[in-house]
């Protein structure tokens, strides 16, 4: 394989980002960024990016969705055995990017992860659908498994045990909260000289701080 450049160039020129502009709390500005997300048509708005690490500190990320903000932090759901409940359990800080191409921004979350509460967890997963249910129950999350036909045939199995009742959540499955410490907002400008203001807490307060593109 020949290596390829990818030289292809966008500026951006919707919109600017200014101190007045913001709101003194990052969550409630992280809100109405989400909003407008939303209401712009997009595409799986709360798709963010879940950067772990493990305590030796190899990386490793991918998407989530976010199904949840409120002045604690962001919530996101997944298998506590998968590789990111591993890490998360060795190493509770993790980072969630949102990046909306359409509105040409981005927001960079930093922070200490908790687990939620069963009561939580059980109240979420008894809203989801139910073959989202059965394929929690079915899918032994970032093992090996040794084809599509294994994990069909643990499906077929989950369903025949649970039949037509209800279905609990799985001891293993459930949520977790990104209580954050530091929160970026990038709005993108022309010739790459972007907006980005950060809040930072310290000592308790929220302060913010524009950072150099």
């Amino acid at each position: 394989m020949t290596a390829k450049d990818h030289d292809q160039r966008r500026d951006y020129n919707k919109q600017v980002l200014r101190e007045a502009d913001l709101d003194p709390d990052p969550i409630r500005q992280f809100q109405s960024w989400f909003d407008e997300a939303e209401s712009s048509g997009l595409v799986e708005p709360g798709a963010m990016v879940l950067a772990t690490a493990t305590p030796s500190g190899a990386p490793s990320a991918r998407v989530v969705l976010l199904r949840r903000t409120d002045p604690r932090g962001f919530t996101f759901f997944t298998n506590y055995d998968s590789r990111k409940g591993r890490e998360l359990a060795a190493n509770p800080r993790a980072t969630l990017v949102s990046y909306w191409a359409e509105l040409e921004r981005q927001v960079r979350i930093e922070g200490v992860i908790e687990q939620l509460d069963s009561a939580d967890s059980d109240a979420y997963f008894g809203r989801r659908p139910r073959g989202s249910q059965i394929s929690a129950w079915a899918s032994p999350q970032s093992d090996v498994v040794t084809d599509r036909e294994t994990l069909e045939q643990r499906l077929t199995e989950v369903e025949a045990r649970f039949g037509d009742g209800e279905i609990p959540r799985p001891p293993n499955w459930g949520g977790y909260r990104l209580v954050p410490d530091l929160i970026e907002f990038w709005q993108g400008r022309e010739s790459r000289l972007h907006d980005r203001l950060c809040y930072r807490l310290t000592k308790g307060a929220w302060t913010i701080e524009r950072l150099a593109p």
